[in-house]
């Protein structure tokens, strides 16, 4: 339980659960289309208020150990993850080889980030 805690982990799994919240907040509305718009928004505000009780205090906590540019290539890592998992098993939407090549290639730009 302490690795989980530790400066490196947390911040990393506070982003995770902000993503989480955040793909819904932005595509979730999708299976709702005969919803009005304004009850679109609305509701995606209100998830996404969530969402930032985990994403700004992850920044915080994370800043410690890693550069702003560090935490947010892990951002980006973390949401096309989140992304792919929530369009496959929310949306039902297909997974390419095409969708894999491209997520592989920004995968392959953010370890540059990370490259000492």
């Amino acid at each position: 339980m302490a690795a989980l805690l530790s400066p490196k982990v947390l911040p990393i799994l506070m982003l995770v659960a902000s993503n989480v919240f955040m793909t819904f907040a932005w595509y979730g509305h999708l299976k709702f289309k005969a919803a009005p718009l304004y009850v679109a928004v609305v509701a995606s505000w209100g998830i996404a208020f969530f969402e930032y009780w985990l994403a700004v205090p992850a920044n915080r906590y994370g800043h410690a150990v890693y550069s702003a540019a560090e935490l947010k290539t892990i951002q980006e890592v973390v949401t096309l993850s989140v992304f792919a998992v929530f369009s496959v098993l929310y949306l039902r939407e297909a997974f390419t080889v095409n969708h894999l090549i491209g997520f592989a290639l920004i995968a392959a730009g953010a370890a540059v980030i990370f490259r000492a």
